[in-house]
C-alpha cells in the first residue's frame, strides 16, 4: 500500500481533491504517456483491453474532472472533435493534413501574437496556434 501512496500519479490525483478510481487513474497514467492527443473514445478502447469494466460515461466524467482539476486539457484541432492532453503548458499544434498525425509545437516557437489589433470590445484571454500541413513522413 506504501508504495501505491508514494506513486506520483496517485499524489497528484489526490493533490486536486480527486477520488483515485481505477479509471480515473488509467485514464490519467495513460494520457501522461501519449502525445497523440486521443478521442475519449480511443481512451475508452485503449482503457477496456487493459480494464474491461469502464463504460463510455465514466471514461468522460473521468476526463472531466481531470480537464476541471487542470490537470488535463481538452484540444479542439479540427470540427466537432475533442482531444485531450495531459500536457498544459502553454503550447500550438501541428497536424498533418494526411495522416492526422498531431505534434507539440514549442510555444516559443512563434514570436508573441499581438492581441491589441482586436476591434473594439472583445478581450483575449488565451491563444494557441494550429499549423496544418504535411508531416515528414508524408511529404515523401
Amino acid at each position: 500500500m506504501s508504495q501505491r501512496l508514494a506513486d506520483p500519479i496517485v499524489k497528484t490525483l489526490k493533490s486536486k481533491g480527486l477520488r483515485i478510481t481505477p479509471q480515473r487513474y488509467s485514464i490519467y497514467a495513460s494520457l501522461l504517456e501519449r502525445t497523440d492527443h486521443p478521442t475519449a473514445e480511443q481512451l475508452l478502447v485503449d482503457l477496456n483491453r487493459d480494464l474491461p469494466i469502464s463504460s463510455q460515461a465514466t471514461v468522460y466524467n473521468s476526463l472531466q474532472a481531470l480537464c476541471d482539476a487542470g490537470l488535463v486539457r481538452e484540444v479542439l484541432l479540427e470540427h466537432g472533435v475533442s482531444r485531450y492532453d495531459a500536457n498544459t503548458e502553454a503550447h500550438h499544434h501541428f497536424v498533418c493534413r494526411q495522416c492526422g498525425v498531431i505534434e507539440d509545437i514549442d510555444w516559443h516557437t512563434f514570436p508573441d501574437l499581438s492581441l491589441n489589433q482586436l476591434r473594439p470590445g472583445l478581450q483575449a484571454e488565451a491563444y494557441e496556434v494550429t499549423v496544418h500541413g504535411l508531416c515528414d513522413r508524408c511529404c515523401h
